[in-house]
């Protein structure tokens, strides 16, 4: 399974400098898992950035991965490997979820930078 991290979702969005690196991931929803705090970050930037029908679309194109909800265990879980790695909480909450669904996660966030389970990439401008 795999996970795109937010940034890689507003990157692909955007048609960023990184977007086909995370096109692999996205245009196979079928192994793809979503946490809904990914869910949450994607569409408050895009309804900032483009507004509410565009914050939509993504939201829509987001569901069309498998949605994994942060429950009681996973929030758990999440909080352990925040204290043991010092991310913060968004970090913490994909990095739990990707571990729990043996799913690998796809960034440019350096809070993932050499961590075991991540294909990381430099963000570029």
């Amino acid at each position: 399974m795999n996970l795109v991290d937010s940034c890689g979702w507003l990157e692909y969005f955007a048609d960023g400098p990184n977007a086909d690196f995370y096109a692999a991931a996205l245009e196979e929803p079928d192994s793809l898992l979503v946490p809904t705090i990914c869910l949450l970050e994607v569409f408050k930037r895009v309804l900032q950035q483009r507004g509410e029908d565009a914050a939509l679309q993504a939201a829509a194109a987001m569901h069309q991965g498998v949605l994994v909800p942060l429950d009681a265990g996973l929030a758990l879980s999440a909080a352990r490997i925040s204290n043991d790695l010092k991310l913060p909480l968004a970090a913490s909450v994909i990095l739990a979820t990707a571990r729990t669904h043996l799913g690998v996660i796809w960034t440019q966030d350096p809070h993932f930078k050499g961590l075991e389970g991540v294909k990381y990439t430099e963000k570029r401008d």
